[in-house]
């Protein structure tokens, strides 16, 4: 296997132009994993590490840069105000070792169905940026996962950053684990309101090959009563139905279909449910 350590972005696209399937690598903890199972390993590894340019993230027009190499540590303590969703997901995230390496990038690049960081990322609109030495492109969240663990990512492309909007309302993340801490989820929910525009963003994750939205679900935030108010528990009710209508779940050794759509439901009532609270306490 050929390693590969550059030390700029300019070199990093280089290699990946030379190299192209390379696999890359940040923190390396799903990476790693597959290959301690046996999962093969690829003819080259591209280590972003030494990547400085990858460690920074910053604000430009209410949209947050987040680049590939900040860690969820570094979400947790210094984007929760900014991406709440992706802070709270991030939270969920193995252990105080594993978010001290992991990245959302990384995250995004294995594109598992199960991963934390998607749900929050569709919930609020991410846009992926993807580079190579041919230039760069800006991949919707919503056309960025295309099957299990397939991403829409070109062969000599690597993530340069993920753009999220900074928060114009509440958001919430929830997900359930066959235990409390470093545990994949058996499914998982993202909601975010945004009251200037009076609509509703939905993530769902580990509950069908890839990460999605519920566009039904979304649709009733045109039914919310966004002047003041307290929620129709029918409304809540029926967001929840439709956001487990969205899913099609499997059985697997985690949990059954069954089951996966009961907590959706569950989860994404309660996720509706706090994000209304808190939207109350901040026009208060």
């Amino acid at each position: 296997m050929i390693f590969l350590r550059p030390t700029t972005w300019a070199d990093a696209l280089d290699a990946m132009a030379e190299q192209p399937g390379a696999v890359p690598i940040a923190g390396g903890t799903a990476l790693m994993v597959g290959f301690n199972f046996g999962q093969p390993t690829p003819p080259a590894l591209l280590d972003l590490t030494a990547v400085t340019e990858l460690d920074d993230w910053h604000r430009d027009n209410g949209t947050v840069h987040i680049g590939a190499g900040v860690t969820y540590s570094r979400v947790i303590s210094e984007l929760a105000g900014v991406c709440p969703a992706l802070a709270i997901a991030s939270r969920t995230v193995g252990s105080p070792q594993i978010r001290n390496r992991a990245t959302v990038a990384g995250n995004l690049g294995t594109a598992s169905p199960a991963g934390d960081a998607h749900p929050a990322l569709l919930a609020t609109g991410a846009v992926v940026e993807a580079a190579s030495v041919r230039g760069t492109r800006l991949i919707d969240i919503d056309a960025f996962f295309l099957g299990v663990k397939r991403n829409a990512l070109a062969p000599d492309e690597l993530i340069r950053s993920v753009r999220v909007p900074a928060r114009p309302g509440p958001q919430q993340f929830a997900k359930v684990g066959t235990r409390n801490a470093m545990v994949i989820a058996v499914c998982s929910v993202a909601v975010a309101l945004d009251p200037t525009n009076r609509t509703v963003g939905t993530g769902i994750g580990s509950a069908a090959p890839t990460p999605r939205r519920s566009p039904d679900a979304e649709a009733l935030g045109a039914e919310l009563p966004w002047g003041g108010g307290e929620l129709d528990p029918a409304l809540v009710d029926r967001f929840g139905s439709l956001v487990a209508a969205a899913a099609s779940p499997i059985d697997d050794v985690r949990g059954t279909a069954a089951y996966r759509q009961h907590a959706l439901a569950v989860m994404a009532r309660r996720a509706l449910r706090w994000t209304w609270a808190s939207l109350d306490g901040e026009s208060g």
